[in-house]
């Protein structure tokens, strides 16, 4: 069975590839080569698998070509659009800042706003003071004179009672020479009683129409009050609002902070103190209780002022930069800061009022600034080329403490800036992000 399996075998070969002979000769003999079927057989085969085995590489080659290009092509296009993002983000944040400085303007303007109208309101109290003794002491001489004309009419009354209703003047001038004497007296009295009479009316008639002009100039007083109160609580709490969001966006305990201000007021002015008016054992006046709300609610921003100014609510980069690396887990490891780079040597700026509690070198860090800051908070600025700040040194915010670089362990000139609240790092953007409607 085998031998005829092979002998067919042995049938197609030789058919498809006959035996051949290739003759060598020479000078001086001529020799010749058998090629049987079934080495031309393996010497086609080997042809066939060295030709499709140059084409399979070569496809692959090409096609690894292409894709090297693609990739190459891909990735200048991802760096076109990094670079355009980067643009756009910059636009966006210096936009950002117009309108924090724009907000900053028309806070600054309310708060002028707010003084001038406090005044005019403290003014307009005064005079309403002045108007309400004024009218007691009409009212006190209406009292008096309306007295004084009915003890007037009594006399009168009591003197023609005396006469008698039925004796004439002419009969006591010829009878009775003292009774006629009475008698002139009397009448003469009673003359000037009512001229008296008479003045004290028009005097009362008087006091009547000034009292009702008083009356009138004091509702229209209030009702100027009111208007004035009315846009003093709005101006306040269109610029309380950025200030609550804010400090609420930063997570911080808000009532906790504007507790410690309120303990520790270092010459930046102090708790506006309420309103006191005499009540008489009263109820407080309304709009005394409107005054003093809207005071304490200008006493919350002016904490709310100094608050923010010792908390790190600011960008330490002035200058165009590009974020590099945000806060979080990267390569393994945890990112505690955020990454700004731009150009060597750029500014570098405080965040909020502090002291420096180190200024040097610091292993990965390179040149690093460590700013401690009220209510426990610390800002770091690492990689920096130069520091321009001492150790103790207090600083504000906006003061230029150092410049960008890349010592320490860096791949390139950045600044890596941290928040930490007790030694824990928080993510920076967060502070910065929640003062972009204020600052």
């Amino acid at each position: 069975m085998t031998n005829r399996i092979v002998h067919k075998i042995r049938l197609i070969l030789e058919k498809y590839f006959p035996e051949k002979r290739l003759f060598v000769r020479s000078d001086t003999e001529t020799r010749f080569i058998r090629l049987t079927p079934t080495s031309q057989m393996i010497a086609w085969a080997g042809g066939i698998t060295f030709v499709s085995w140059s084409i399979i590489a070569t496809s692959f080659l090409l096609m690894d070509a292409i894709g090297s290009g693609s990739i190459r092509e891909q990735a200048k296009r991802e760096q076109k659009l990094y670079e355009m993002r980067l643009n756009d983000l910059s636009l966006e944040r210096d936009t950002r800042a117009t309108e924090a400085r724009m907000a900053r303007s028309r806070f600054n303007t309310a708060l002028e706003q707010i003084s001038s109208m406090q005044l005019a309101l403290l003014a307009s109290e005064d005079r309403r003071k002045e108007m309400e003794k004024g009218i007691e002491v009409i009212q006190f001489t209406l009292r008096r004179t309306i007295h004084e004309r009915d003890a007037a009419r009594t006399q009168v009354e009591v003197a023609q009672a005396g006469l008698g209703p039925n004796l004439s003047a002419d009969q006591f001038t010829t009878s009775d020479p003292d009774l006629a004497a009475t008698l002139d007296f009397l009448t003469a009295a009673l003359d000037q009683t009512a001229l008296q009479r008479d003045a004290i009316s028009a005097k009362a008639l008087h006091t009547e129409v000034y009292v009702a002009e008083l009356e009138l100039e004091q509702k229209l007083l209030f009702e100027r009050n009111d208007r004035i109160f009315s846009q003093l609580e709005d101006a306040v709490s269109l610029s309380l609002a950025p200030l609550d969001k804010m400090f609420a966006a930063s997570g911080m305990p808000t009532e906790r902070i504007l507790d410690t201000v309120r303990r520790g007021y270092s010459g930046q002015g102090g708790p506006l103190s309420p309103l006191t008016f005499s009540t008489r054992g009263q109820a407080p006046n309304p709009d005394s209780l409107r005054a003093n709300g809207i005071l304490e609610k200008m006493d919350r921003m002016n904490l709310y002022r100094i608050a923010a100014d010792k908390m790190p609510f600011s960008l330490p980069v002035k200058s165009a930069f590009r974020h590099t690396s945000g806060f979080g887990p990267r390569w393994g490891r945890m990112h505690s800061g955020t990454d700004f780079a731009a150009a060597y040597g750029t500014p570098i700026y405080a965040t909020a009022d502090g002291v420096v509690v180190h200024a040097g070198w610091q292993t990965s860090y390179g040149r690093l600034i460590k700013i401690k800051h009220e209510f426990g908070l610390e800002t770091r600025f690492a990689h920096l080329a130069q520091i321009r700040v001492k150790v103790g040194q207090k600083v504000s915010r906006g003061d230029r403490i150092g410049d960008m670089g890349s010592s320490g362990r860096s791949t390139g000139t950045h600044l890596h800036y941290e928040i930490r609240d007790g030694g824990k790092a928080l993510n920076p953007m967060i502070y910065i992000k929640a003062a972009n409607d204020v600052f």
